[in-house]
């Protein structure tokens, strides 16, 4: 149960060798939606269609429970987004290399008047796209709910020990991270340092190493001096990195020369182009390119948790809220309504509040504005003890420590061991009429 970290309380899951061929969408339990082979019934091709529900046939022998599924499949394909298989002819052509060559060329030319037009003819319909579930969704985190339960059930346990999701008992976690694209985001960098710093939140500035501005040393020590964190924004910001497994290769070897160059231990793609599968060739700490929905991305899909996860050796700290150039520029929305709203879902669940603000994009004094809202929110947030903000580096060592940790019986009582222990805070999954919920030791 890898969300709720080692503990001697677990069950064995068996699951059937008698998989179907195909992969598609199935259920389990009436609210949980699943992704890959089933035996007990036939996957659907759309969340839309009428789904098999397979927890009907989930069956337990002893300690044992017996799946009609392979949960790390199920998992992965919704964290890897390999539920993604198809796209209408139009958003095919526009999602392809020699489409996003013309228009990432055009892209410079066309001002923000016109690129927004396209935009919003590019995402029409958005708000009818069933899945992943809008502003917020919680699939994967539910899936390892439902685990959990079964499991629970057969050793007849109401309560399970586990090492609670962050450091010291914290209810959620935030970053604040930047993309920096252009050179007026670049020289506006100490300005949003100094908005920053007024409510005591210490951000990362992601930097794109190459054709889009000058990088100086001095620019990058200034962040750095300040407390803040410098990763690595793509390579040139071109949208092209994942078009092509062979280019792809090429330009990582320059994108890790600029990372090790710029003591970056984060990475994340331009426009959120991804592809979980390759991330073997990216020699970062972790990545923050894999949204949580993507209904407004040129890239549809999304991971489905609120969680980190990792993907090989790197942890995926997802993007888990609407970057500030979609609030503005695409939704028309100059508040933190939806913001807030993000927040409070993820907060409930006790995930990771992650934001993407430009300062390409909050130069003027509306989205200036807004922003600073936002930060007076987070503020009282933490402040009331339900956040802990803290740089995407802190996240990555405190979620590698974590997955260290195990938590053991001793004398009676239960106590998590390895080093660091000392941060982390044994917590309990309670199970009451079926509902699964968490409470703090």
């Amino acid at each position: 149960m890898e969300h709720l970290g080692h503990s001697e309380q677990v069950s064995d899951f068996v699951v059937s060798d008698r998989l179907s061929q195909r992969s598609g969408y199935f259920l389990l339990g009436r609210d949980v939606l699943c992704h890959g082979q089933c035996s007990s019934g036939v996957p659907a091709e759309s969340v839309t269609d009428s789904l098999h529900d397979a927890l009907p046939h989930v069956t337990v022998r002893g300690s044992s429970i017996c799946l009609p599924f392979d949960p790390v499949q199920v998992v992965h394909n919704l964290r890897r987004e390999r539920y993604c298989t198809k796209n209408p002819p139009f958003r095919k052509f526009l999602g392809g290399v020699t489409a996003r060559k013309i228009y990432n060329r055009l892209r410079p030319m066309l001002g923000l008047t016109a690129r927004k037009h396209v935009q919003k003819w590019f995402f029409r319909g958005w708000e009818e796209l069933p899945f992943p579930k809008w502003p917020v969704d919680l699939t994967v985190d539910y899936v390892f709910e439902q685990l959990t339960v079964l499991s629970m059930k057969s050793l007849n346990l109401e309560r399970r020990p586990f090492i609670w999701f962050w450091p010291e008992g914290a209810q959620s976690c935030t970053i604040m991270t930047h993309d920096v694209e252009t050179r007026i985001g670049r020289d506006f960098c100490s300005q949003l340092m100094d908005l920053d710093a007024a409510f005591d939140i210490k951000s990362a500035f992601q930097i794109v190493p190459e054709d889009r501005y000058h990088v100086s040393e001095r620019f990058l020590e200034n962040i750095r001096r300040r407390g803040f964190e410098v990763n690595i924004h793509d390579l040139n910001h071109d949208g092209l990195l994942f078009s092509d497994r062979e280019e792809f290769l090429r330009r990582t070897q320059r994108i890790n020369d600029y990372g090790r160059q710029f003591g970056a231990k984060g990475f994340r793609s331009s426009v959120l182009n991804r592809n979980a599968d390759w991330y073997d060739a990216l020699a970062f700490f972790y990545d923050m390119s894999i949204p949580n929905v993507a209904h407004l991305e040129p890239q549809r899909g999304g991971c489905c948790t609120v969680l980190p996860f990792f993907v090989g050796d790197i942890l995926e700290l997802p993007v888990t809220t609407t970057q500030d150039y979609t609030l503005f520029h695409i939704l028309n929305d100059y508040s933190t309504r939806l913001w807030r709203e993000q927040i409070s879902l993820i907060r409930q669940r006790h995930g990771l509040i992650s934001f993407i603000i430009h300062p390409d994009y909050v130069t003027d004094a509306p989205p200036r504005r807004v922003y600073t809202e936002l930060l007076r929110h987070l503020s009282d947030l933490r402040r009331q003890g339900e956040t802990w903000i803290a740089l995407p580096r802190e996240v990555d060592a405190w979620w590698r420590l974590r997955r260290k940790l195990t938590l053991n019986k001793v004398k009676g009582s239960w106590r998590i061991e390895g080093e660091g222990s000392e941060k982390a805070r044994v917590a309990y999954a309670v199970l009451n009429n079926g509902a699964l919920t968490y409470e703090l030791a």
